[in-house]
């Protein structure tokens, strides 16, 4: 019975004071002055008494320098190591590993308008709608110039690759000179408008430049340009200059530390009976052994896509 009794009391109710929560809240500290505020920030920068530094003594700073600056130190020579391994393995002139090279794309001039891809569209009668794609040919040629091709490249005969790989590896290599004569009316130097007053438009389609590759497998990759979608009718003739393969001769290519004054191929196409006022949606295609012209997914592989419209 006590120890019932006992058990009793250790639970009776709490008191009336006791559901007095406020009480049990804690005290609101009192607000500090700016004066207190600055006084401890002074103390907490350097502490006269315990002669410490933002809370640390001068053995512990200077540890804890010691160990950051054996840590980075570290770090800097592995990754300076690292970069040394890694540029003694590998050669500036060509990749060490050139097991996937894709085959190439075709790119195309004049492109003056990024936002709308390859759009050319034009009336011969206005000088102002065409003189911005006769701009960019004579922009594109410049490097063509016959005198810059006598002076930088040698003439080459044949069409057969130009192999170079008996000499050094930091050798420079001969280029064969390509000159813009070649293009003949698409050349910019007996029609400085490139046909584009007449109404018979030019462009310059050229393949990318690959390190080593050699198109077409012995065979000359040849160009050809057709209305993609829509009638064939409104194209009309389709000119090649100086024809409308890529000489094998300009091939392989060593890269811009040993090609230093290599001039791609051009084929210049030129469209002299094209239907006015007619938009059509032209395409020129690489053919040949080892090209691909028909990617879902990349439709400069191969290929260049343009719309066309010329106005009388």
């Amino acid at each position: 019975m006590e120890v019932e009794q006992e058990g009793l009391v250790e639970h009776q109710p709490l008191e009336q004071d006791d559901l007095n929560f406020e009480k049990w809240k804690p005290k609101p500290k009192p607000k500090r002055t700016l004066h207190e505020k600055i006084d401890d920030l002074k103390t907490y920068l350097w502490n006269a008494e315990t002669k410490e530094f933002m809370g640390r003594s001068g053995k512990s700073w200077s540890l804890i320098l010691l160990f950051y600056s054996a840590l980075y130190i570290f770090l800097a020579a592995m990754f300076a190591g690292c970069m040394c391994c890694l540029m003694w393995s590998i050669s500036p002139y060509s990749p060490t590993y050139n097991d996937r090279v894709m085959p190439p794309g075709m790119t195309m001039s004049p492109h003056v308008d990024v936002a709308h891809g390859f759009d050319i569209a034009f009336n011969a009668s206005d000088q102002k709608s065409w003189k911005k794609y006769a701009k960019a040919l004579e922009a594109h040629l410049k490097p063509y110039d016959d005198r810059v091709q006598d002076r930088r490249n040698i003439p080459c005969q044949g069409n057969t690759y130009f192999i170079q790989d008996d000499l050094e590896e930091s050798a420079e290599r001969k280029a064969c000179q390509f000159k813009r004569s070649w293009l003949n009316e698409c050349s910019g130097l007996q029609d400085r408008d490139f046909g584009y007053s007449k109404g018979k438009p030019c462009i310059i389609v050229k393949m990318n430049r690959i390190l080593g590759y050699l198109p077409g497998q012995g065979t000359p990759i040849n160009v050809t340009c057709g209305v993609k979608k829509g009638s064939t009718e409104g194209l009309g003739e389709v000119k090649f200059f100086p024809e409308n393969i890529f000489n094998l001769r300009y091939y392989p290519y060593y890269g811009k530390l040993r090609h230093v004054n290599y001039s791609s191929p051009l084929v210049a196409v030129q469209f002299s009976g094209v239907q006015y006022d007619t938009q059509l949606h032209v395409q020129c295609k690489l053919n040949g052994k080892g090209i691909i012209n028909d990617s879902p997914t990349d439709r400069f592989l191969g290929s260049v896509s343009f719309t066309l419209e010329v106005g009388a």
